[in-house]
């Protein structure tokens, strides 16, 4: 086991010192929470969410948190980030505002509501702080259970730091002695992310605790409804561990009680941090004073008897009795503090407030100096002279009116060229300079982002032989995890067996059951595994086992991973791989490609389609020396074609976003990716029969999408295009088309209208001949690239029909 530090003895006034501070800041919480609800109330603010009748227990937490150990909670822990030192009353309200500056809410700069909580484990240019000494809490979202599968990889990380060796530990970790810490609300146990997040920890034996906030309420939800037996605790009884068996330690607290809860926090870091057990912690009778959020209000749904229960029993209430009652302060000392509380809240406010609009007032004043100038000289003074009236009115501006305001006067001197110019010219700076702050770290923006990536071939001897295309992804697999000891694979099969396709064959045997590991069927927490693991600066590809399966997860995906460098302003980030197969195998189940839905729900992850099993293992190259989160897709019919081996496994790239010409010709252009491809070369063989050179492109990234516009260069050339797709029909073949179409005005050279070819509207019909009448087939590409020849040329190509 590893040595745990104990407390060094304190005296009285050093406790009484340290108590009377935790009374301040949850008093300071608690002013913030009613202050924060009137700044919603009062219009300064679209909407409230607050960590008030949660604060006591925030602060047991707090003084068991550690550097180096990990936050991942929910919207209500307000005093345990004002506790550890990571938020001021100033960087509260900024968040509450929406402050979009980094420096004054440094949470999210504005890109979430307030009570939303990070810190920062990346510096301006994204490279990672020393994470092992300070405080960390990996960046909330909304969605209800959204943090656990998160949390699971957060603690994961200390399991694998603390066993396996070779890793440089350097600012991540000490030996795996960090801790996760997990915030719930009770209601929000109910979701099966909460189970599957619980189920898998004890499996894993990861240093986990988990707190669960219960008030009894889910918004206006009685628990009875909410969970059976009304008890989170009572009913996960089964997975207190014993002698015999692994499990939970499961420990229950009333929230109220000051003393015991520091006392159980205490025992819980202790089991967690050196024996890494999970621990869960139900603290219960907890009180909501102001209800769920600012949208509504409690008395609508609690009885007079609950009412009169919560206010007797508000953990602060209670608290205050306490230390009265053991003379650690006065009545009278209390409410003086209570008091300079008030104070010290109302000062930070306004503090924040006056740096949240002035930035606002100045652009305006700047704006109203630039109208003047076009009024005094426009054919339309007099109504430019209102507008301006108007804009100078407002007395707490948005950028919203602002730049509505100069659109609109734009717009009345379109005619006036002298006049317009240095309007349009400020409209255009002002948008160049305010846009990034609402929509910059959609991906990575340091020197280590993916479209720094160049394509590096692969090198075969003279004497290369063909082989089992796994073959060559296992034997990179091999060379990457020789290459990065910070590297590990995990997923359903993925270890004993080397995966359903034999792609990791002896690898776990090789590598240790750590890094190559077989998990449970629990596709949402194979992800959240990996979000955690590389929010910890490990480097984890999680193994989806089917691309359909991959629906399991895409909430994960979508709310979590592919928006942590957004919501973070680029302070936080997750260089996750994720691992699948896809595309042509057999039924309803097994076939899907729902590639549209993807790249549509996961917009900040990069989604990769290489043909082949050489190009999937050049993209996990390229991908490990980077630092962003991508969707990796292989060829699931593609295992047992041969390919080439090449000699310098792990070191060949795949450029990402660079697509590839694999056919030349003159007369249209085909568009595809992945499995489909093969069948487009067979269809040009087959065209080349009767006349028609038709080039290939292969796409190979989705997102991102054809970087140097190499595809619009092919239709200059050819003036036809045609995308073929095995996703339903307005999925990714319309988001193909409307890149090369809008985005490169490909329309600009197009003699024919540009088409798409997908899949029928239905999911695949089982066997053979449910993927020929589901799925684009060589039949169906041939007939409707002759279509749109004989549309162009009806002489020389007849009407097949």
């Amino acid at each position: 086991m590893t040595e745990i530090q104990t407390k060094v003895e304190i005296t009285f006034e050093d406790f009484k010192a340290e108590v009377l501070n935790d009374y301040k800041i949850a008093t300071i919480s608690r002013e913030c929470s009613l202050l924060g609800r009137r700044e919603v109330l009062t219009g300064k603010a679209k909407f409230g969410i607050f960590g008030d009748g949660k604060e006591v227990p925030q602060l047991a937490l707090a003084k068991a948190f550690k550097n180096g150990d990990f936050r991942s909670g929910y919207y209500r822990d307000q005093t345990f980030m004002m506790a550890i030192g990571a938020m001021t009353i100033e960087q509260f309200f900024a968040g509450l505002y929406g402050h979009t500056d980094i420096n004054f809410d440094p949470m999210s700069a504005g890109r979430q509501m307030g009570g939303h909580f990070a810190t920062h484990s990346l510096d301006e240019n994204g490279n990672w702080n020393n994470l092992t000494t300070q405080k960390n809490s990996s960046a909330d979202i909304s969605p209800t259970a959204g943090q656990m599968p998160r949390l699971l990889g957060l603690a994961q990380a200390s399991k694998i730091y603390r066993n396996v060796s070779g890793i440089n530990q350097t600012n991540f970790s000490e030996n795996g002695n960090e801790i996760a810490w997990g915030t719930i609300g009770n209601a929000s146990t109910s979701e099966g992310l909460f189970f599957e997040t619980i189920n898998a920890a004890g499996v894993l034996q990861v240093p986990m605790v988990m707190s669960v906030w219960d008030d009894e309420y889910g918004i206006s939800v009685h628990a009875r409804h909410q969970t059976t037996k009304e008890n989170i605790s009572e009913i996960l009884k089964g997975f207190q561990r014993d002698t015999n068996s692994k499990g939970y330690e499961i420990l229950t607290v009333k929230g109220w009680d000051y003393p015991t809860l520091v006392a159980t926090y205490e025992k819980a870091a202790a089991i967690a941090r050196e024996e890494h057990v999970p621990v869960l912690i139900h603290v219960k009778e907890l009180t909501q004073p102001q209800g769920h959020s600012t949208s509504g209000s409690h008395e609508r749904y609690k009885n007079a008897e609950r009412l009169a229960w919560e206010a007797e029993f508000d953990c602060l209430v209670q608290l205050r009795t306490w230390l009265i009652e053991n003379n650690l302060a006065t009545a009278e000392e209390l409410e003086a503090m209570d008091e300079q509380a008030k104070k010290e809240v109302l000062e930070g406010k306004k503090a924040a407030w006056k740096a949240f609009v002035t930035p606002m007032k100045e652009e305006q004043n700047e704006l109203l100096e630039v109208l003047k100038s076009v009024a005094n000289s426009s054919e339309n003074k007099i109504f430019i002279e209102k507008i301006i009236s108007d804009l100078a009115a407002i007395k707490e501006p948005i950028r919203k009116e602002i730049l509505t305001t100069a659109r609109k006067v734009l717009r009345m001197v379109v005619n006036e060229t002298s006049i317009k110019t240095p309007l349009a010219t400020w409209i255009t700076n002002y948008t160049a300079k305010i846009q990034p702050k609402f929509s910059s770290h959609l991906f990575s923006q340091s020197d280590k982002n993916v479209l720094t990536s160049t394509d590096v071939a692969p090198t075969y001897d003279a004497s290369a032989e063909e082989v089992d295309a796994r073959l060559v992804l296992r034997d990179n697999f091999d060379a990457i995890f020789t290459k990065y000891p910070e590297s590990l694979i995990f997923g359903e099969d993925s270890g004993n067996i080397g995966d359903v396709n034999q792609g990791l064959e002896g690898m776990q045997e090789k590598y240790g059951e750590l890094r190559v590991a077989d998990v449970g069927i629990r596709e949402a927490t194979i992800l959240g595994q990996g979000i955690g693991m590389a929010m910890r600066g490990l480097r984890p590809i999680a193994e989806i086992q089917y691309l359909d399966y991959l629906l399991y997860a895409i909430q994960i995906m979508s709310d979590d991973l592919a928006t942590l460098q957004y919501r973070t302003s680029g302070r936080q980030k997750a260089p996750l791989i994720i691992r699948t197969r896809g595309h042509r195998l057999e039924g309803v189940w097994h076939s899907g490609s729902p590639m549209g839905m993807i790249i549509n729900a996961i917009r900040g992850i990069h989604v990769l389609v290489p043909r082949n099993m050489t190009k999937a293992a050049g993209f996990y190259n390229t991908l490990l020396e980077k630092d962003e989160p991508a969707l990796v897709i292989e060829c699931l019919n593609g295992y047992r074609l041969k390919e080439k081996m090449p000699t310098n496994l792990g070191e060949f790239k795949t450029a990402i976003g660079v697509v590839e010409t694999i056919k030349e010709g003159t007369d249209i252009t085909l568009v595809s990716y992945g499995s489909t491809l093969r069948l487009v070369e067979q269809a040009a063989k087959e065209l080349e029969n009767i006349g028609i050179n038709a080039e290939i492109i292969d796409i190979q990234s989705l997102l991102p999408f054809d970087i140097n516009h190499d595809i619009v260069k092919s239709i200059a050339k050819t003036n036809r295009l045609l995308v073929i797709d095995e996703d339903l029909p307005g999925g990714a073949s319309a988001y193909i088309l409307q890149e090369i179409i809008e985005t490169q005005n490909g329309y600009n050279y197009l003699d024919s209208a540009p088409q798409t070819l997908a899949s029928k509207a239905h999911r695949p019909a089982y066997g053979t001949d449910g993927d020929y009448f589901s799925k684009p087939s060589v039949e169906d590409i041939f007939e409707k690239v002759y279509a749109i020849m004989s549309e162009a040329n009806p002489t020389q190509f007849k009407s097949l029909y």
